[in-house]
């Protein structure tokens, strides 16, 4: 959950005002995140049903949850794997602590379950956790290398605001020396930077100036003018300056996957309700699986995933309560895959 989604990307003084390469034919597929702060969730094998019966081919795990990987055993879907925030420096203090937590977190499930991704860390940089990212994810690189493993990936997720324009894009001082660290890797690996997208935020915090049909994929035109780009929606503008940011230092050529997206349904007012939620949610899904890429990467398809598989009463009250597209007894909270 992007808590510092402003932390990221410097903000022009406007902010308030606002790797797969597919054919036109092809699809791909949307992911949910299995977050669980929940205490009445449901069992892992339940929640594994959940995504079979709903075509759910793509699940991101925020920390190598057991339960959850050996229920994935056998399945056909794709997993992103988390390292835990407070793992990451021991990752990163050498080889050997990188290959016990491989040790014990992967190589159990390494042949029956179908781990895509691994990322080092969410949202940490900048911070006091961040340096340790690049070593973590270089260590990690190195078993995959070692093993053969070229179709798992190794990244890490970072947070974003909304800067206007989108070319204005740029990383903050805080985070580019070591954002410039992680993408000489994810260059070098032919990995995806990934990144947490939410046009919800600064709408909610600038409803007046922010169109709400700009915000969920419905403006019926272009809205914001960069140059000779065009962008009908604040989502590709979001990604688009992470792409502008990345070409500033020197990595113009590395992916992105949005690797959370989504729409509360509660918890302020007006802003967030069930409908608002299906109609983002079901808009982003839709952009993703046309694989349309964005106005400065139109030949690039995106992999996306919806925040959050469940409403989650362990998180603070509020909107931060409300992401889910399900309630703990499984039940839709709106219609997405309908």
């Amino acid at each position: 959950m992007a808590y510092a989604w402003w932390l990221v990307l410097v903000l022009s003084t406007l902010l308030a005002i606002h790797n797969q390469v597919g054919t036109a034919n092809a699809t791909l597929d949307i992911g949910v995140n299995y977050d669980m702060l929940g205490d009445n969730l449901p069992t892992p094998a339940d929640v594994i049903n959940l995504y079979k019966k709903y075509n759910i081919k793509k699940m991101r795990l925020f920390d190598p949850n057991p339960g959850a990987l050996n229920a994935l055993k056998g399945t056909q879907i794709e997993v992103t794997l988390g390292v835990r925030n407070e793992d990451v420096a021991t990752i990163a203090s050498s080889q050997e602590a990188a290959g016990e937590w491989w040790a014990d977190n992967v190589e159990p499930y390494i042949d029956d379950v179908l781990i895509r991704y691994i990322t080092v860390g969410n949202e940490i940089i900048p911070g006091e956790l961040g340096g340790n990212v690049p070593g973590a994810m270089q260590n990690l690189a190195y078993i995959l290398e070692a093993r053969h493993l070229g179709g798992m990936k190794v990244t890490t997720v970072i947070a974003m605001g909304n800067t206007y324009p989108p070319s204005a894009g740029v990383f903050t001082p805080a985070a580019s020396s070591v954002l410039s660290q992680v993408l000489a890797i994810l260059d070098r690996t032919g990995s995806p930077l990934m990144v947490n997208v939410y046009p919800y935020f600064p709408y909610a915090s600038n409803p007046k100036d922010i169109r709400l049909d700009y915000a969920q994929f419905t403006a019926p035109g272009p809205v914001v003018q960069d140059g000779s780009l065009s962008y009908q929606n604040l989502f590709d503008a979001m990604v688009d300056s992470v792409f502008w940011a990345m070409e500033k230092l020197g990595f113009g050529n590395v992916g992105l996957v949005v690797s959370e997206s989504g729409w509360p349904s509660a918890g302020n007012g007006d802003l967030t309700t069930p409908d608002l939620a299906s109609v983002y949610n079901k808009n982003f899904l839709h952009h993703i699986t046309s694989m349309v890429g964005t106005p400065k990467k139109p030949n690039a398809a995106i992999e996306g995933f919806i925040f959050a598989m469940f409403n989650e009463d362990q998180k603070p009250a509020g909107v931060e309560q409300n992401w889910g597209l399900f309630t703990p007894q499984m039940q839709p909270v709106y219609n997405v895959f309908g």
